[in-house]
C-alpha cells in the first residue's frame, strides 16, 4: 500500500483519524488562507474600503463555489466506496468522469461569476463606496473558476484512499505564492483588489497542475489518463445522488449567510469590515474542524464499500469528542487572541470592537457547529445524502431566516448580536435531530445485516 495511502478499513480507529484528519486541516486552513492574505494585505495597504470590499464577497463566493463543491463530495464518498469495496474498473471511471465534471464545473462558475457579481453584490445591499470594487475582485476571482474546481475534485479523488498529505504540500506551496504575489501586486504596483484577485487566480492555477500532475503519475487504480476523460452516466448518477443534495445543502447554508450578510451590510462600511475580518479568523476554526468531518465522510465511505459497519458507529462517537476538542480549544483562544488578530486585519479600533463582538458571540459555542457537521458527514458518507440535506435545511438555513425575519426586525433586538446569536442556536437544534436520524439509519442497516 502507498505511504500516502490510508485503509480506514482496518486498525486503530482513532489514530488513522487523526493521521488522515491532521494533514487535511492543514490543508484547509492553507487554502483559507488564500482569502485571509487577500484581507490583510488591503486592510492594511489599501484602506479599509478595499477591505469591506474584499471580506464581504465572502458569503456570495460560498454560495456560488458550493453549488459544485458538492459534487466534490460526491466524488469522494463514490471513490471511497469502490476503494474499499477493491473495484478497479469502477474506481478509474470515477477518477476520469470526475476531473472532466471539475472542468465543465468551472467553465459554468465562471460565466454565472463574471456577469452576475454586480447584480449579486447589489442585490445583498452591498454599500455603494465599496460594491465597484467588490465587483471588480469577484469578476477576477472567478474568472480562475476552472482551476479551483480542478484542484478540489482532484484533491477529494486523493482523500478518497487517505492522501491528505499531497494536496497539503501543493497548498503550502501555493500559499507561500499567493502570499508573495499579494504583497508584489498591491505594494508596488497599486493593483489594490485587482491584484489580491489576480494573486489568488494564479495561485489556485498552480493548485490545480499540480493536483493533475500528482494523479497522472498514480500508478494505481487512482491514475488520471487526460486521453480517458469521460462522462460515464452511472458514475455520474453515482455522484449526484451524493453530490447534488450536499450541493445543494451548501447553497442554502450560503444563501442563508447572504442574507445575514445584507443585514449586517445595513450596519455600515466599518461593521462590515470588522465582520469581514472576525470571519476570516473564525474561518480557520471552522476549517479545522471540517477536516474531522471529512475524515468522518471518507471513513465512513471505505467502511461502507468494505461492508464493515460496525467501524462505521465507532467513527461516529469517537468524530463527536475529537472534533469538540478542536472547536473548544480553538474557539476559546481565538477570543482570547482576538483583538491582537484583527489588528492584523485592520489598525482601526472600530473595525476591531466590530470583530470582537463577532468572535466572543460564535467562537466560544463553535463547536456545535463541528459535531452537527460530522454527524451529517456520516450520515452521507453511508449513503444517505438527501436526509442530512433535509434537516440542515430546516435546522439551521430555516430557523435562521426565521430568526432574521423575525426576532432581528423588532427595534429592540435590531443588533449585530441578534444576528451573531442565530448560528449557535440552529447548530445546536439541527445536531440533536441528526443524531436521532443516525440512531435510526444504523439500527435498520444492523437489522438489515441480521436479516441477511
Amino acid at each position: 500500500m502507498s505511504k500516502v495511502q490510508i485503509d480506514f478499513t482496518n486498525g486503530s480507529i482513532f489514530s488513522k483519524l487523526v493521521l488522515f484528519a491532521v494533514p487535511l486541516i492543514l490543508s484547509s486552513v492553507l487554502q483559507l488562507l488564500f482569502n485571509a492574505a487577500d484581507i490583510v494585505v488591503v486592510g492594511n495597504f489599501a484602506g479599509d474600503h478595499c477591505l469591506a470590499a474584499v471580506g464581504s464577497t465572502a458569503s456570495l463566493v460560498n454560495l456560488l463555489v458550493n453549488i459544485f463543491i458538492g459534487l466534490s463530495v460526491g466524488t469522494t464518498v463514490t471513490a471511497a466506496n469502490f476503494f474499499g469495496a477493491r473495484d478497479s474498473k469502477s474506481l478509474q471511471q470515477t477518477v476520469h468522469c470526475s476531473m472532466l465534471v471539475s472542468v465543465y464545473s468551472g467553465l459554468v462558475l465562471t460565466v454565472v461569476g463574471v456577469f452576475g457579481s454586480k447584480y449579486f453584490l447589489s442585490w445583498m445591499q452591498a454599500p455603494e463606496e465599496v460594491l465597484p470594487l467588490a465587483t471588480l475582485y469577484l469578476q477576477i476571482f472567478f474568472a480562475g473558476s476552472v482551476a479551483g474546481m480542478v484542484y478540489n475534485f482532484g484533491s477529494a479523488i486523493l482523500r478518497a484512499k487517505g492522501d491528505t498529505v499531497r494536496p497539503l504540500v501543493i497548498l503550502t506551496i501555493a500559499g507561500f505564492l499567493n502570499v508573495a504575489l499579494n504583497l508584489l501586486f498591491v505594494i508596488k504596483f497599486d493593483m489594490n483588489v485587482a491584484g489580491v484577485a489576480w494573486a489568488t487566480v494564479i495561485s489556485q492555477c498552480f493548485s490545480a497542475v499540480m493536483v493533475v500532475i500528482v494523479l497522472i503519475r498514480e500508478t494505481d487504480d487512482f491514475h488520471l489518463d487526460v486521453r480517458k476523460l469521460k462522462l460515464d452516466r452511472e458514475i455520474l448518477i453515482r455522484i449526484a445522488k451524493i453530490g447534488i443534495p450536499a450541493g445543494f445543502q451548501g447553497i442554502m447554508f450560503s444563501f442563508s449567510n447572504v442574507i445575514i450578510q445584507s443585514s449586517v451590510n445595513s450596519f455600515g462600511a466599518v461593521a462590515v469590515a470588522g465582520n469581514s475580518a472576525a470571519g476570516t479568523i473564525e474561518g480557520f476554526v471552522w476549517t479545522s474542524m471540517n477536516g474531522v468531518s471529512q475524515a468522518t465522510l471518507t471513513f465512513a465511505g471505505q467502511n461502507l464499500g468494505a461492508r464493515r459497519f460496525d467501524r462505521i458507529s465507532r467513527v461516529g462517537w469517537i468524530s463527536q469528542f475529537f472534533v469538540t476538542g478542536v472547536g473548544l480549544v480553538l474557539g476559546c483562544l481565538v477570543v482570547v487572541l482576538g483583538r491582537q488578530l484583527l489588528g492584523f486585519f485592520s489598525p482601526t479600533p472600530e473595525v476591531q470592537d466590530y470583530g470582537m463582538l463577532r468572535l466572543k458571540t460564535i467562537c466560544i459555542p463553535y463547536f456545535l457547529c463541528g459535531i452537527m457537521d460530522c454527524m451529517a458527514a456520516l450520515i452521507r458518507g453511508v449513503g444517505h445524502s438527501v436526509l442530512p440535506m433535509i434537516v440542515t435545511l430546516i435546522g439551521a438555513c430555516g430557523l435562521r431566516l426565521v430568526w432574521i425575519f423575525t426576532v432581528f426586525q423588532i427595534p429592540k433586538f435590531h443588533t449585530l448580536f441578534t444576528i451573531y446569536l442565530s448560528y449557535g442556536i440552529s447548530w445546536i437544534v439541527t445536531w440533536a435531530v441528526l443524531l436521532i436520524c443516525f440512531l435510526v439509519i444504523y439500527k435498520k442497516i444492523v437489522k438489515d445485516i441480521n436479516i441477511n
